[in-house]
């Protein structure tokens, strides 16, 4: 692991195509990264693709476990198949999407026909597009959510709940002030491995929307291996490759902090 980071640390500071010998460059792949309308736009879509599609698949997440850790016929089948798309390829995911978001022939446009709502221009509309991905990253990471959840509350004492029973607490007041809260740590383990997953998307980008339309669809790791291994500059996309990592570990450590800071409290 420290030898690709390592190196990618040394080509970023490098004009280098792939062939023949890296020439040292210093800071020049960095500054231009400032400059680059294209870069920014992949930062904005990265950033709004994560705010969406975290919290949703948290959410989402904690509901099917709250709903799956009762006892429910056929709770077993209900739980493997909210899990099935977890273990799906995530080209396998893009292809079926593609299939149910296509314009003229996809689930999603004959639902909203049967529905009387307009049809939505999935490939060609900015905002819909985006919105297909987002969906896709909800669906394909519910199921992770769920089952951790569904191990952190296994892992709640049944006595809790008694005692709160006998205090007169309702379903609502169990939530917000016994499970939520013992819930922290799961949910911090949850909220780090998602924002860190939703950063590096990528397979489903290529899949669905190829970037587009007119780049709407473009994130950080799409955008550097387009740069590296399209226009052959590789040295530039390690230098992007090394602002991806410093934003998630950024990231990382804020929600690290305020975890922490939350334990204290």
């Amino acid at each position: 692991m420290f030898v690709p980071l390592g190196m990618t640390a040394y080509y970023s500071l490098t004009r280098y195509t792939g062939f023949g010998r890296p020439r040292f460059q210093g800071l020049d792949n960095f500054v231009q990264i400032g400059s680059d309308p294209l870069f920014w736009r992949a930062l904005l879509n990265t950033g709004v693709f994560t705010a969406v599609s975290v919290p949703l698949s948290v959410l989402g997440g904690l509901g099917l476990a709250l709903l799956l850790n009762r006892h429910l016929p056929g709770r077993g089948l209900l739980r493997a198949l909210f899990y099935v798309p977890v273990v799906i390829s995530a080209v396998s995911a893009g292809i079926i999407a593609r299939w149910i978001f296509n314009e003229n022939f996809g689930v999603a446009n004959r639902l909203l026909g049967l529905l009387g709502l307009p049809e939505v221009g999935w490939q060609t509309s900015g905002p819909a597009a985006l919105a297909s991905v987002i969906a896709v990253q909800v669906w394909t990471s519910l199921g992770f959510a769920m089952v951790v959840y569904l191990a952190g509350l296994q892992g709640i004492s049944g006595e809790v709940y008694e005692a709160a029973e006998l205090d007169g607490a309702g379903r609502w007041r169990v939530l917000r002030s016994i499970t939520w809260p013992l819930l922290g740590p799961t949910t911090f383990f949850i909220l780090v491995y998602m924002v860190i997953t939703s950063f590096q998307v990528f397979d489903v980008v290529v899949i669905m929307t190829g970037g587009g339309p007119q780049n709407a669809t473009t994130f950080l790791v799409n955008y550097a291996y387009d740069a590296g291994f399209q226009q052959r500059r590789q040295g530039y996309a390690a230098a992007l490759g090394v602002v991806l990592f410093a934003i998630v570990m950024v990231l990382t450590l804020l929600q690290w902090r305020a975890g922490r800071r939350r334990d204290l409290a």
